[in-house]
């Protein structure tokens, strides 16, 4: 079975080992077809690879080649930035030295222009320094001030905008300023933008800021051209409230018991610069608008009326009213405690007078004077006063008499005040003269203005001389064209000296308006040439044209040569060549007269108070009487000489009543006479037989007195004239020949001191009838002028040395001292009392002396004080004298009224003397700043009589700087040589 089954085994076997076989065959096949299939695939892959790698080859060579060319092109593109590299490089290298060199040409550019800028200031500076005037090419148009005083510290701080018009090209600006610390970084020039420009205001800033302090200069200098027109320049300041009198100071004053501040300004000449920087000078006018920061409790007054006062705790803002157009000399300010009276001019101008607390009453008759006085002017200048109100102030340290600032006039107390009780009536006058002055100003002045200080003169003698007509309008009973001849009197006194100057003298230079200013030549001879020319056109004339010219300048400037033009227009008359005469040379002349063959034979020549020769000739308006008032001629001289026939002027030779000849009728004329010694005579016996009037009297005097001490005219003729003026109650004429007898009694004592009790004894007898006839006690009903002359006739005899003067000045003294309301020393007589008193004092006898000082130091009144102040140094005894001038130096006594205390006596010249040069740095230093110095000078350097003594003094001077005293000293030492020759004159007799 097993082989049965062994061949189909084995074909089984085979089948199957066949099959396998097959199967191995097909597995070979499958296997090579799969190793075909493998290789294949192989080949395929390596194909794929071969194929890839070649891709790969290709996109990696392609890919290299990218990035080779990419590399070469960003290489490229590197070396392009490189190469933009350097060449940016080398352009900013290339910049940067271009800007370097730029920066560096732009700073030398820059250095080169401040060097040329600086170099170009530096000229423009040396160019301002010394100038007369400011450079004109900018015109101050209105300022905006604010103040705030400090009465504490007695300083201020301020702030001006000033509304310029640039009218020239300039990249400066050239104001004043004084004794300011001036805000450098606070000032800028502000120039509206152009209408077709989109920036606003151009604020400009100044390169360099300079002060110029001996030129009072505030320079400006902008880094280029300022544009044309109007603009605003900004400054802000600060400054000391001085206690020099002048520009922006402090006053003091008594309240309660406590001494306290006032803030005042005195701004003319040239000090409104010390309070703000401005356009110092008369013809730069402007609009002012003030704003003052001040105490609550304070008044505080300006030219304008307030419009608005805002209270802020204890100060206040007051703002004032906008000013018409003035000069900066004329803008004021006062702050301090006052009371006030106040009335309304019929047109409602508001005026008022303002006076320490308590003495408001004292105020009552300057206000009426006031009133009256405005009333009158509207009238007589047919031109309105311009502003809403009128204040005067009372101030009690003030150096000058009064100003006439616009809208607010300041006073010195003593010309303000008048108490019926205390006042004399000397002061009462002094009232009217110096209230009319001061408001003839506000027309003649501040309305129209001088248009520069070169014509001062006819600021000042104007106002002088309408002061008088206005006081004779208010009270012609005081026949104060009389007493004019005082004013005319000073003035020929002045230019009699060969140190004299024109009146109108060229101002070269700020600095020198204060030697003209302080010289009261300016006002006196001024006032007299102008009633010499009013006289000789004739009154209404004058008073037509005058009105026409103010009218025709109003608010404007005008010169001397204005006035002339608009007289000359209405009078017909050559006033310019008539009046250049009298204004533009110094002097005046001496008209000699005789008679020769039955003609008047008139020669004129310079009259010099020396007795020299002087070469001026002027046309001299000669009016002449004969005999009468009635019988007279007028007529010019306009050569050396001119005859005169007498038959044109018929009187009965024979009679001596008729046969007198009188020149210069009424002393209208500024000129003296000489007459020859028949006509004299002549003249001698119509003033004993009262045939003159009372201005013909005193010329005659006056021109004889001059005369003698010119050494043309023997001191017996002198006083032989003066021995006709016996019992003469005219007071000018009087007191005219109290004053000359005190000149003449110094002179007799130098040159022979035997002949002095002789000289005193004939005084007292010349005024003896007189005061006996005037007496002690005021008469119910008696004149002002009797009341004036009684002190002044009882003085001089005091001063004399009579006895029963002496006696009763001091039996009244006594009373007076027990009871300060005893009618035993009316006002008007307490001078004389004083000075009799101090006669008699002594080393031993100190009563009277020390007893002044009481009255001194217990009466409110300033014009008591000055009348002490005036009699202390009257003593005969030098240690007195010496205490009495110590005295006026302490602090009890104002600044300005030293001086009142100069006036030595006789006997105290010396003491004078040494005492000044002692203290001569201390009053150096307190009164050099103004011109109360000038008066330390005339009154204690005039009265001597001595060569050595003129040469001693010198000397002493000789190293003085203060300008203010060059003239003074000249004129006073002049006087010392006149006085010695004079002397000499009289030793030789």
């Amino acid at each position: 079975m097993a082989f049965l089954l062994l061949p189909f085994a084995a074909a089984a076997i085979g089948g199957i080992i066949a099959a396998e076989e097959e199967r191995k065959r097909k597995r070979r096949r499958e296997e090579e077809n799969e190793r075909r299939r493998r290789e294949e695939e192989e080949n395929a892959r390596r194909r794929r690879e071969e194929e890839d790698a070649r891709r790969r080859r290709e996109e990696e060579e392609n890919a290299r080649r990218r990035r080779e060319e990419e590399d070469a092109r960003r290489r490229e593109e590197e070396n392009a930035r490189r190469r933009r590299e350097e060449e940016d490089a080398r352009r900013r290298e290339e910049e940067d030295a271009r800007k370097k060199k730029e920066e560096e040409d732009a700073r030398r550019r820059e250095e080169e222009d401040a060097k040329e800028k600086f170099e170009s200031h530096k000229k423009r500076m040396e160019q301002l320094k010394g100038q007369p005037r400011l450079p004109t090419f900018s015109v101050p148009k209105r300022y905006d001030i604010w103040l705030k005083p400090d009465l504490s510290t007695c300083k201020f701080e301020g702030s001006v905008a000033i509304e310029l018009n640039i009218i020239a090209d300039t990249s400066f600006i050239v104001l004043n300023a004084a004794e300011l610390s001036i805000d450098t970084t606070s000032i800028s020039f502000t120039h509206p933008a152009t209408v077709n420009s989109s920036n606003s205001n151009q604020v400009l800033k100044p390169l360099y800021v300079d002060v110029v302090e001996e030129d009072e200069l505030l320079v400006l200098d902008f880094p280029d051209t300022l544009p044309l027109g109007i603009g605003l320049l900004t400054i802000a300041f600060k400054g000391i409230l001085n206690n020099k009198m002048k520009g922006f100071y402090t006053s003091t004053y008594e309240h309660n018991g406590e001494k306290k501040n006032m803030a005042v300004t005195q701004f003319e000449p040239a000090d409104a610069r010390r309070c703000f920087p401005c356009w110092d000078e008369p013809a730069c006018k402007a609009m002012f608008k003030i704003t003052l920061d001040v105490p609550s409790q304070l008044v505080a007054l300006s030219n304008m009326p307030i419009i608005e006062e805002k209270v802020d705790g204890d100060l206040k803002t007051v703002s004032y009213q906008e000013s018409p157009i003035m000069s900066t000399y004329l803008v004021a300010i006062v702050v301090g405690l006052f009371d006030y009276v106040e009335h309304l001019t019929s047109d409602g101008i508001k005026v008022r007078v303002y006076c320490q607390v308590g003495k408001v009453n004292q105020g009552n008759f300057a206000l009426d004077v006031a009133v009256r006085t405005l009333e009158l002017y509207k009238e007589y200048f047919a031109v309105p006063y311009f502003l809403p109100k009128l204040d005067m102030v009372a101030i009690p340290n003030f150096a000058f008499g009064a100003m006439e600032n616009y809208g607010l006039v300041t006073c010195c107390e003593t010309n303000l005040i008048y108490d019926n009780q205390n006042s004399a009536a000397a002061n009462k006058q002094r009232v009217v003269i110096v209230v009319a002055h001061e408001l003839a100003h506000q027309w003649f002045g501040n309305l129209v203005t001088m248009e520069w200080w070169t014509h001062l003169w006819l600021n000042e003698g104007f106002a002088t001389w309408v002061s008088y007509l206005a006081a004779n309008h208010l009270f012609p009973e005081w026949e104060v064209w009389t007493q004019f001849l005082n004013e005319c009197t000073e003035g020929l006194r002045l230019d009699g000296l060969a140190e004299s100057h024109p009146i109108e003298v060229e101002i070269n230079h700020t600095r020198e308006i204060d030697e003209i200013f302080f010289d009261t030549k300016s006002d006196k001879k001024g006032a007299s040439v102008i009633q010499m020319l009013q006289s000789y056109l004739g009154v209404e004339c004058f008073q037509r044209s005058l009105a026409s010219y103010i009218k025709k300048f109003a608010c404007s400037n005008a010169k001397s040569e204005d006035l002339w033009v608009s007289l000359e227009e209405g009078c017909s008359e050559p006033v310019n060549q008539l009046m250049n005469s009298w204004t533009k040379q110094k002097g005046y002349p001496i008209v000699s007269v005789k008679v020769k063959d039955q003609k008047l034979v008139f020669e004129q020549s310079q009259f010099l108070a020396s007795g020299s020769l002087g070469d001026g000739q002027w046309i001299v308006p000669i009016t002449l009487c004969r005999g009468s008032y009635d019988v007279h001629k007028n007529f010019l001289l306009q050569t050396k000489s001119e005859t005169l026939d007498m038959k044109e002027l018929p009187s009965d030779g024979n009679n001596l009543a008729s046969s007198w000849v009188k020149l210069n009728v009424n002393q209208t004329g500024f000129y003296r006479v000489k007459y020859d010694e028949d006509l004299a005579a002549k003249l001698r016996y119509a003033i004993e037989n009262k045939y003159l009037s009372a201005t013909d009297k005193f010329g005659i005097l006056d021109d004889s007195f001059a005369l003698c001490m010119a050494r043309q005219q023997p001191l017996n003729s002198l006083l032989t004239l003066m021995g006709a003026y016996s019992g003469e109650l005219e007071y000018t004429v009087l007191s005219n020949l109290i004053n000359i007898s005190y000149k003449v009694e110094r002179i007799a004592a130098d040159a022979n001191p035997e002949l002095l009790e002789y000289i005193k004894q004939f005084f007292i007898t010349l005024f003896l009838r007189s005061a006996i006839k005037i007496g002690w006690e005021p008469k119910k009903g008696e004149s002002h002028l009797d009341a004036m002359l009684r002190g002044e006739v009882w003085t001089a005899l005091a001063v004399f040395g009579y006895d029963p003067a002496l006696k009763e000045g001091s039996r009244r003294f006594h009373a007076f001292l027990d009871d300060r309301n005893t009618p035993l020393l009316h006002p008007d007589i307490r001078k004389a009392a004083y000075v009799a008193v101090m006669r008699r004092v002594s080393s031993s006898n100190r009563f009277g002396f020390e007893n002044l000082l009481r009255v001194y130091r217990e009466t409110d009144l300033s014009q008591e004080k000055t009348r002490v102040l005036s009699s202390l140094a009257s003593s005969p005894n030098p240690s007195i004298i010496l205490e009495a001038l110590n005295f006026l130096l302490s602090s009890e006594v104002c600044t300005q009224d030293v001086v009142l205390g100069l006036a030595v006596s006789r006997e105290g010249r010396e003491t004078a003397w040494t005492w000044l040069k002692d203290n001569w740095e201390h009053i150096s230093k307190t009164w050099g700043s103004g011109y109360l110095i000038t008066r330390f000078v005339s009154s204690i350097v005039s009265p001597f009589a001595s060569f050595e003594k003129a040469k001693e003094m010198e000397e002493f001077f000789a190293n003085c700087t203060e300008s203010k005293i060059a003239r003074t000293l000249k004129q006073s030492i002049e006087q010392v040589h006149i006085n010695a020759n004079w002397v000499q004159s009289v030793q030789n007799e």
